[in-house]
């Protein structure tokens, strides 16, 4: 197994409610995630868990392990702190799509070490 692979399957296993929706593969790519009633896409969703792992892996950008840990030491849970970091992650992201800027790493970082801090 690549690493990848090994992680991706830490973080299936963090997630026992998409077992069932990624047992059928054929079906799971088929399926449209709207994201109505509260549905998510558990492949965005998981693939937004290993985009944060990545980027923490090898600090980029700068500044993003510091913040997550202390997310993770003040929530006392790693997935938690991942859950939060990734809406930010997430709001970047479409702030630059609607912005038709470069992704704002600093306001990145700023955010969830906010979170991280209480401010």
């Amino acid at each position: 197994m690549q690493p990848i692979e090994a992680l991706a399957g830490q973080w299936i296993d963090e997630h026992p409610e998409y077992r069932s929706a990624l047992h059928d593969a054929e079906a799971a790519v088929a399926r449209e995630y709207g994201g109505e009633a509260g549905q998510v896409n558990p492949f965005l969703h998981l693939s937004m868990h290993l985009s944060l792992s990545e980027q923490c892996s090898i600090d980029q950008p700068k500044g993003i392990r510091q913040a997550v840990e202390l997310l993770a030491a003040r929530r006392n849970d790693l997935h938690a702190a991942h859950h939060e970091a990734m809406e930010c992650l997430g709001r970047m992201l479409w702030e630059s799509q609607r912005s038709g800027q470069a992704p704002d790493a600093d306001a990145y970082i700023d955010a969830i070490q906010r979170l991280a801090t209480g401010d």
